[in-house]
């Protein structure tokens, strides 16, 4: 797929958006680079309908935009969003967690009314 102009992507201020925790901007690094990604690669988040409270968190590595993506940078991460999860994720933050109850990356997001135990899934 071909990078369409900036003009049909939407720049977002960061203070809007998904805030980067230090945690999880290390664990970005350790994974870009063990996973050999593109250089241009980018952290890819989205929404989409499953799990036990109805939504799900996706997030991936990309390297290619796509018509209708936001994209912004927070402490040093670049991190694209499709337009049909933006609302959904406006003002959460991204963290890592290594501990004792299992790795992975956490969203911490204050839209969810409703998260399932394991933090994976949630509500509106």
């Amino acid at each position: 797929m071909k990078v369409r102009e900036l003009s049909a992507m939407w720049v977002v201020n960061a203070s809007t958006m998904i805030k980067v925790s230090d945690s999880a901007k290390e664990q970005v690094a350790v994974l870009l680079e063990t996973e050999k990604h593109p250089a241009n690669s980018f952290v890819r988040v989205g929404v989409e309908g499953g799990g036990c409270s109805g939504l799900m968190y996706q997030l991936t590595f990309d390297h290619e935009l796509k018509e209708g993506d936001q994209v912004f940078e927070d402490n040093g991460v670049k991190v694209v969003v499709d337009r049909k999860s933006f609302l959904y994720l406006v003002g959460t933050e991204l963290e890592y967690s290594g501990g004792l109850n299992g790795k992975g990356f956490v969203f911490k997001n204050p839209n969810a009314s409703r998260t399932c135990g394991c933090g994976e899934s949630f509500s509106i």
